[in-house]
């Protein structure tokens, strides 16, 4: 199991290879792996290596809105994140 310093900077490092902001939803993770895997896809270009860094950073980031999204009651979620609306938006 890893610690959440690992784990940290593993996501970190998967928003900086998908060039993303810290304030991130999940609309946008999705928006960005679908503009990468055109670039990226191995039938257009031989980055077979960068394509599954790709895959790895996106479900990792896609497991982490989902999982601190459901681990707070909705009411916590608009307490701490009041001007994005129902918690749309997470800081990672």
């Amino acid at each position: 199991m890893q610690n959440k310093e690992e784990i940290f900077v593993k996501i970190h490092e998967a928003l900086e290879f998908m060039e993303l902001p810290v304030l991130v939803s999940y609309e946008d993770i999705k928006k960005r792996y679908r503009e990468l895997s055109k670039k990226y896809h191995p039938d257009f270009n031989q980055q077979e290596d960068k394509m599954r860094m790709l895959n790895d950073a996106y479900a990792l980031l896609k497991h982490y809105i989902f999982h601190y999204r459901f681990s707070f009651s909705d009411e916590e979620i608009q307490k701490q994140y009041p001007e994005n609306g129902y918690g749309r938006k997470f800081r990672i």
